[in-house]
């Protein structure tokens, strides 16, 4: 693969990406990650700016688009709904026409998935999808890096999703592992059961990967796997579900038991954070030597940082 054939590409989620074109981010992120370890410091950002548009509260996502931006000498500029007129006195495509000419590139963190796709179409610069209430792959991304780092690999391993089968990281999930190569269960009551229209889009991308991409309601699908991965119960924007989805979910929930119905003592535990402890999971897992979160959480920023390398 010719590295130069991303720059000037945006990410508004993976289907559009090549396995080898995320095989390459990856080992990007994992080159970053060793130069920061290693305390080597860069400056491929300088005379670079990013606009940092967030409609949804985050720790992770602006830490790592700021930390990393900054770092490598570029400035990341902060825009939240109070600040700019996206999609109130401004329509989404006079705002990416705008940034797109005063910015080197384009983050956005917000409810709908058409918004970041319009940015993406209209900016002229890179556009990275911070989030949307479908798809979140820089998460994933930095997911299945955590994964290759516990296992040295990612085709053949054995993921399983255990929560709402409809929100944007299980999705997001689907779509990267169809594409590496990892079996992906979701284990999900019928009620949010992840849409049949998106399964059929990755069906191809699975077989020629050789990943088993399943939906079950049953916890016995959690027998074998390397990894049980959960999520809030409740997303933002939908509070008021939060009795609803306590009722299917509460089953669902990862403790000692379901890791131990895995019957694989070298399964981890993951979770795109934040953590409600005591109810998607329990305290001693979240918190117990299984749990990988915290890599997780660090390597969204290599990831993040690998994206806008490889794309700027």
């Amino acid at each position: 693969m010719n590295p130069a054939s991303l720059k000037g590409r945006s990410l508004v989620n993976f289907k559009d990406w090549t396995p080898e074109e995320i095989r390459y981010l990856i080992d990007l992120s994992r080159e970053v990650k060793k130069s920061s370890h290693s305390g080597e410091v860069h400056q491929r950002f300088v005379g670079k700016t990013i606009a940092l548009i967030f409609e949804k509260r985050s720790t992770r996502t602006r830490c790592a688009f700021e930390t990393a931006f900054g770092e490598e000498g570029g400035h990341p500029v902060f825009l939240s709904t109070q600040d700019i007129q996206l999609g109130s006195k401004e329509s989404v495509e006079d705002t990416a026409r705008v940034l797109g000419r005063m910015f080197s590139a384009i983050e956005f963190r917000g409810f709908k998935q058409s918004t970041v796709e319009t940015l993406a179409r209209e900016a002229g610069v890179p556009v990275y999808n911070g989030l949307t209430d479908e798809y979140h792959p820089t998460q994933v991304l930095a997911d299945v890096m955590t994964l290759e780092e516990v296992y040295g690999k990612l085709p053949g391993l054995r993921l399983c999703y255990v929560g709402d089968g409809r929100n944007n990281v299980a999705r997001s999930l689907i779509v990267i592992c169809s594409k590496m190569g990892i079996n992906c269960t979701i284990i999900t009551p019928d009620e949010l059961s992840t849409d049949r229209q998106l399964l059929d889009e990755c069906k191809p991308w699975a077989e020629r990967s050789g990943a088993r991409i399943t939906v079950t309601g049953s916890l016995d699908a959690v027998m074998g796997a390397d990894a049980l991965y959960t999520d809030v119960w409740v997303s933002m924007g939908e509070e008021k579900s939060r009795e609803e989805r306590h009722a299917l979910l509460g089953p669902y929930q990862v403790n000692e038991a379901l890791m131990q119905r895995t019957g694989n003592p070298s399964c981890v535990f993951m979770h795109c954070l934040p953590a409600v402890k005591g109810e998607e999971v329990t305290i001693p897992v979240i918190e117990g030597p299984q749990s990988r979160v915290w890599d997780q959480a660090e390597n969204r920023k290599h990831t993040i940082k690998a994206i806008m390398l490889a794309t700027l």
